[in-house]
Formats: structure tokens, sequence, C-alpha cells
């Protein structure tokens, strides 16, 4: 039974502002440290184990992509109905959400795995043209990332609780430690072991049992907290709909990622007649690049999303409008810093992973129309997890859905067909102008309901819809 807003609730009394800072700060690094794993994982491949290495684990890329595509479906969900409990301080409501979301995370993990059992080898060769040693490294690199899936999966909840419960410092703390862990681990793996695609991987999911430890080690020791207790006190099984349905639209742009990503890989491998290896080695390090530089743009739209959640929750409807208005100035500016800082440092920026030219060169080819319209990516991103965390997922599907199922695949083939696979990267930018275009005609359609009403106005139309 709710029991009204928890009167101890940072995310209702905490200036605007502040909050931001205090949550964005540690997400940010949180997420940066992910991200900086990713990008000192590719280098230590590309320097120490080679190309083909590289290779190798871009092609796993797309079934990566939906490992945490189903990770972010349970933890997304969770979040957007665990802040909001928390924030109307029903904490029965909060425990049920969190046993459930532990119920779903294991079936998730069980489905993943058995279906790469059965067809893993046959979409590697089939669906994603590996061949030779290249599919063999792709097959090792999958198999142990896939079969530590439960121990992601329970990771994301985990985190995602502790940072709706407004423990984001603590989270961060944690997150860095755990990253230097997994650094370190990657070096001695790869490097001192020489076990190559195969450490990396073994790292990354150690490194997760670890963080999945300190979590959970956490949780016992803080009363504040749901209580772990609660995992034996609630269902696992049944209530999962309101989950997946929130947690879906941004679960599904993961998958879309790997449908963007599987589209560029046989794209190229179907057109490309030379140099198909150097273009896949290059085209996995400007995926990790993005990946990092998006990981921040992430932490912003995550700390709009639990403090809008909670606010939201409460009755506090000014507050979570300010607090979106904030984020969309603070990610414009940082997507545009980040975009005039690669297309500077683009035609070198290639070396911090490999020595060969050629690569270098291929990397430089396609960041340069990739970022064209990077600047605006972020603010997007924000205003979708505003409208997740308010309970509105089809215009959080709008505008993160649209674009990799249907846009950028298209696109890709489009420019493929007519320009040839040197073209295919303009494709980036022109889904990203049209997603801009659909953001912009909601953003003004819902505010123009609102003229004259206190605030951004997006709020109150999404409690009234």
């Amino acid at each position: 039974m709710s029991s009204g807003p928890a009167a101890d609730n940072r995310f209702l009394t905490v200036p605007i502002g502040r909050l931001f800072l205090i949550h964005t700060l540690p997400m940010t690094l949180v997420m940066s440290m992910s991200g900086l794993l990713n990008v000192v994982d590719a280098a230590f491949l590309g320097h120490f184990v080679g190309a083909d290495a590289l290779a190798a684990v871009s092609l796993g890329f797309p079934v990566v992509m939906i490992t945490i595509a189903l990770s972010t479906l349970v933890s997304g969900g969770m979040s957007s109905l665990l802040a909001r409990h928390l924030g109307a301080g029903d904490k029965h409501a909060a425990a049920n959400v969190f046993a459930r979301a532990h119920g779903l995370s294991l079936s998730m993990s069980l489905i993943l795995i058995m279906t790469f059992l059965i067809v893993g080898r046959w979409g590697l060769a089939h669906l994603l043209g590996a061949q030779g040693d290249i599919a063999t490294l792709a097959h090792v690199y999958l198999s142990i990332l896939i079969f530590g899936m439960p121990v992601q999966v329970l990771l994301g909840v985990h985190a995602d609780a502790l940072r709706n419960e407004g423990r984001a410092g603590v989270m961060a703390l944690l997150s860095v430690g755990v990253t230097l862990a997994n650094i370190l681990l990657d070096y001695v793996l790869i490097v001192l072991f020489d076990l190559g695609v195969a450490g990396s991987a073994w790292g990354t999911v150690l490194a997760q049992g670890l963080g999945l430890c300190l979590l959970i080690g956490l949780r016992l020791r803080d009363p504040r907290l749901v209580p772990l207790a609660t995992l034996a006190q609630h269902p696992w099984r049944g209530g999962w709909k309101p989950v997946l349905k929130l947690g879906a639209p941004l679960s599904l742009s993961f998958i879309g990622m790997a449908l963007v990503s599987a589209t560029v890989i046989a794209t190229l491998h179907l057109t490309t007649a030379t140099g198909y290896a150097d273009t896949v080695a290059a085209y996995g390090i400007v995926t990790r690049i993005l990946g990092f530089i998006f990981l921040p743009q992430m932490a912003i739209a995550l700390t709009t999303q639990s403090i809008a959640g909670n606010n939201v929750g409460a009755g506090h409807y000014a507050r979570s409008d300010a607090a979106l208005r904030l984020s969309l100035a603070v990610a414009f500016g940082y997507c545009l810093l980040v975009e005039l800082i690669l297309l500077t440092t683009r035609t070198q920026i290639g070396f911090g992973f490999v020595s060969d030219p050629a690569v270098v060169a291929q990397v430089a080819a396609i960041l340069r129309p990739m970022l064209l319209f990077y600047l605006f990516s972020g603010p997007v991103l924000v205003l979708a997890l505003y409208f997740q965390a308010v309970g509105q997922p089809g215009r959080t599907a709008l505008l993160t859905l649209v674009k990799p199922f249907l846009l950028s695949p298209v696109l890709i083939l489009v420019w493929a067909t007519f320009s040839g696979p040197g073209a295919i990267w303009f494709a980036f930018p022109m889904a990203d102008a049209i997603v801009l275009i659909f953001a912009t005609a909601l953003v003004t359609r819902i505010v123009s309901r609102n003229f004259g009403r206190p605030g951004f106005g997006l709020t109150m139309t999404t409690r009234q819809t």
C-alpha cells in the first residue's frame, strides 16, 4: 500500500540543478569507465593480437548488442516502475518489481543461451559472413559472453535499482574499481597469457561477476535500500508485462543497433571486393569509439529518467519539466563538443588501436559522414528516456526504434546499391536528420497543447494522455 511520497527521498527535495549534478557526474563516470574498458580492450586486441581479432570481435558486435538489449529490457523497464514506486513511498510495490525482475532476467538468459547453442555457428557463417579463422575466433568470443549472460543481466538489475534508490555516487566508486579490475584482467589474459579474444571475453565475465558480488554486498549492509530478503518474500514469476512494456523501447533500440551492424557487415561482405577484413576491423574501431562517447549521453538520459520518474510518482510535475530542460541543454553541449573533437582528430585516432595505415584510413573515412548530425543525438535520447520514465513507451519507441529498424537498414542498402559500399556511411546522418524532424514535430505538438501553462509542459500532457 502506498504511503505517500517518501520524506527522505532526495529526488523530491534537492534543487534540480544540484540534483542533476550529483547524479549525472557519478553516472557519467560509471558509463565512461565502461566505455573506456571497450576502448582499451580493442587496443589490446589490435596491438597484441592483430586485425583479425578486431574483425572477429566486430563480427560478434550484433550479438553483443542483443545481450545488452535483453539486459536493458529488464533493468530499464524495472527502473521506470521502481522510481515511481519509490517516489510514491510504496516500498512493497518496489520490492515486488525488484524480485520479479530477477526471475525475468534469468528466463531471458536461458532463452538466449539455448538459441545460441542451436543457431550460433550457422548465424555467424550465413548471416554475418564469418569464415575461416575469423569465424572460429568470433564463435569462441561469443560463447563465453553468452554463457556469462545471467551475470550481466543481474548486474544491470542491481545497478539500476541502486541508481533509482539515490546511490549513484556509491555505484560510481564500485564501477571504477570493477572497470580497473577488468582492464587488468584483460591485460593479463590477452597479453601475458596470450588468450586473445577468449581472454577479452573472460575478462568481461569475471569483472561483471565481481561487480555483482559487490552490489549484493552493499545491499546486504545498507538498510535504506530495498532489502535483499525481499527476493524470498515476493514471487519471481508473473507480473512481467509492465516491465517488458516499459523496457521494450530502449531494449529494442539496442536490437536495432544489432540489426544495423549486421546490415553493415553483410553489405560489406556482399559488395566489397578487396579489403573486407580491414573495413570490418575499422568499423569495429568506430563502434568502440562511438560507444564510448555515447555512454555519457546515456548517463544524462538515465539521470533524467530517475529524477522525472520519482517526481512524477510524487506529483511534482514542475520539477520533472525543469529536469528535462536542463538535461536537453547539457546533452546538446556535450554532443557538440564531442563532434568537434572527433572531426578534428579522425585521421589519427585509429593509430590508438592498430598500426596498419589502411585500417586507420578507413576509420577516418567512416567517422566523417557518421558524425554530421551527432550533436542532436543526445537531446533525442534524453527526450526518449524522459517519456519512458513517465510511462509513455510509445513516444519512446518513436524516437528510438524508427531509426535502427527502418531508416538505417533501408538507407544503407540504398546507398550501397546506387553509390557503392564506400558510401553506406552517409546513411547514418540521413537517418539522424529524419529522427530529429520526428522529435521536433513531437515536442512542438505537445508544447502547443500546453501553451500558457507553467514549465515546459510535457509532463502534464503525458499524464493526461
